[in-house]
């Protein structure tokens, strides 16, 4: 069959909508870090994010063109102010843009599963192959810098065991067991995600023009903050080691790199993010101190993501994905 033939579906037309406005933001920001950073190496890697991203915006661009669907505003030139003072430090540019990496690993991998045309298939193939090069280029010069954390180290028992006890699911009362390998995957990487979230927040909230978003910005985190606690509580009480923390890493600086459209809807998106990583940790615990911490996690996304909704929308800086048509408003236009 003729792929160009077949018409791109929702399915596909909504990720290659959430690839462009979320890629924008991403390259906006990338864009101010590579005109800060003084480390070469770090530099270097991020002139390669912002070459890699040009290429897949063309890309988007013709797809929804030649399917006939407007081309997003999402973030522009506009939504950075330059040459304005460092707000942050090169290593926590590098983390930065290792964090972001795995979210577009995530994000690449959820637009391929949804693609049925062997040309879009193709185009995440090729996000996907980028995303996986940055990925390691981030890991290797942390790792060489000294700078990444690895996640707790377990030692290893001398045989398989079944679970003999009802009090495996016990995470309250002192009966049950430490935590699982596969329990950690998720604390951990949520852990990072969040203390990204706090970090950034933070320095969103020094910089903002207006009181509503500094005011949202200071309230995600200390949402973000209370995570932190909770799971850092859960790993330590088992004597496991916690990611490092990085408010040390931003300024003092109080003059604007950014929109503060640009600025809240990062937030946004990065909470929203989360709610997909806390839905797999809740998934996979057993623990029922650790079920109660995803739920309440969940619970309180729920609430600054509402408020980030309507901020957002009071503002008009929100933009409208494509709709399903109205059949009733056809209907009555005859």
């Amino acid at each position: 069959m003729d792929e160009h033939k077949l018409k791109l579906t929702s399915s596909e037309i909504g990720t290659l909508w959430g690839e462009y406005v979320n890629g924008t933001m991403t390259d906006v920001v990338n864009r101010y870090m590579v005109s800060i950073i003084e480390d070469a190496p770090i530099k270097a890697i991020f002139e390669d994010a912002i070459t890699t991203f040009e290429k897949q915006k063309r890309q988007i661009v013709t797809f929804m063109e030649n399917e006939g669907f407007p081309i997003p505003i999402g973030f522009t030139e506009s939504d950075l102010f330059k040459g304005k003072p460092r707000l942050f430090t090169d290593i926590f540019c590098l983390n930065y843009l290792h964090i972001m990496t795995l979210h577009g690993l995530l994000g690449h991998s959820t637009s391929l599963a949804l693609s049925v045309r062997k040309d879009l298939r193709d185009f995440y193939d090729s996000c996907d192959n980028d995303a996986k090069k940055m990925y390691h280029q981030t890991i290797e010069l942390l790792l060489e810098k000294g700078n990444f954390q690895r996640d707790p180290l377990f030692y290893p028992a001398q045989n398989p065991e079944y679970i003999s006890s009802q009090d495996f699911t016990d995470g309250f009362f002192g009966k049950g067991r430490k935590l699982a390998a596969t329990e950690i995957i998720s604390i951990s990487l949520n852990l990072k995600k969040s203390i990204m979230a706090k970090t950034l927040s933070i320095a969103f909230s020094q910089v903002a023009q207006t009181k509503e978003v500094r005011k949202f910005l200071t309230d995600s985190e200390k949402t973000a903050d209370q995570q932190i606690k909770a799971f850092s509580k859960i790993m330590q009480a088992d004597n496991l080691p916690v990611p490092k923390s990085w408010e040390t890493e931003v300024t003092t600086s109080t003059d604007s790199p950014f929109s503060d459209k640009l600025m809240l809807y990062h937030i946004g998106f990065l909470f929203q993010a989360a709610q997909n990583y806390h839905g797999g940790g809740l998934a996979s615990s057993m623990r029922t101190d650790l079920v109660t911490a995803y739920e309440g996690t969940i619970l309180k996304n729920l609430m600054i993501t509402k408020k980030w909704f309507d901020l957002m929308v009071q503002n008009k800086w929100l933009e409208q994905p494509p709709l399903a048509p109205n059949r009733k408003e056809i209907a009555q236009e005859k």
